[in-house]
């Protein structure tokens, strides 16, 4: 089971975005949003904010009887620019200077963990099967 937040034209560039998300893919919920606590950056805030938001809708669509915020795993985490709002600084001599405030699209997408599977005992075998094995050896 999929859930997906998505969090569209924030006001930092993917680029600073990026270097954040990429500390979280594949990890827990839980041990993400201990890694953002700790993360000085803005983006960590907004990073948190909405993995948040995706643990919420994961717990919506499934049920809180049936699934966990600690069973949840990120699966995929992507972040895509968004439009640029561009502005002038004027300088000397009649000139401008463009400045370029970025912006960006974040994405997370939790799923529940793999459930590992306990492998099966070997079936003993019989006293028959065991003195015949020995033989050919």
């Amino acid at each position: 089971m999929q859930a997906t937040a998505r969090a569209n034209f924030q006001r930092m560039s993917a680029r600073k975005v990026r270097r954040v998300a990429e500390l979280l893919k594949g990890r827990d919920v839980e041990e993400a949003l201990n890694i953002l606590d700790y993360t000085p950056k803005y983006a960590a805030s907004l990073i948190g904010d909405t993995l948040k938001s995706a643990t919420a809708n994961a717990l919506n669509i499934e049920g809180t009887s049936k699934l966990k915020a600690e069973d949840l795993r990120i699966k995929n985490i992507f972040v895509n620019g968004g439009p640029i709002m561009k502005r002038i600084r004027p300088t000397g001599m009649g000139r401008a200077y463009r400045i370029r405030k970025r912006t960006c699209h974040l994405t997370i997408v939790v799923e529940d963990k793999p459930k590992l599977e306990k492998p099966k005992a070997e079936k003993k075998l019989t006293s028959k099967r065991k003195s015949a094995k020995t033989k050919e050896v």
